[in-house]
């Protein structure tokens, strides 16, 4: 089954999609976030069309102590509205560093600073992605 990954922002939202296999994940696109009900409409559009997809949608923790950032109360409301209207469970995924991640990762491979910015929520997006495909991974590994 197919994951659409989701890296929630309150002016973008990158997403990743899997392979049909769900094993590996891609950048996919990004998405200008106006208000809850129109994104989630625009999300619930993508779902369909993708037809037959998983959510792993991202949770900002503290590097302090792992517990929930100021941000995560903000992503788990607009998750769980968007798991309510879409009808599909949310595996929530540790988004820690992961825009750090993605950052480097477009550094190296020499992105321009002005073009980084969508290029960064879609790659964080495969970032968070990827952990949630390993983590089921390894829960159905026998």
């Amino acid at each position: 089954m197919r994951t659409l990954g989701i890296d929630f922002g309150e002016r973008r939202i990158g997403l990743a999609l899997s392979d049909p296999e769900g094993r590996f994940a891609l950048p996919w696109r990004v998405i200008e976030r106006t208000n809850d009900r129109d994104t989630i409409a625009r999300l619930l559009v993508l779902i369909e069309q993708e037809g037959g997809l998983a959510l792993a949608m991202g949770e900002p923790r503290r590097i302090a102590d792992g517990g929930p950032s100021p941000a995560a109360a903000r992503a788990r409301a607009f998750g769980e509205r968007l798991g309510r209207a879409s009808g599909l469970p949310i595996d929530w995924v540790d988004e820690t560093l992961t825009t750090v991640e993605a950052d480097e990762q477009l550094r190296e491979a020499g992105v321009r600073p002005a073009r980084q910015a969508e290029a960064r929520d879609a790659l964080a997006a495969r970032i968070l992605l990827q952990e949630a495909l390993d983590r089921r991974a390894r829960r159905e590994a026998p």
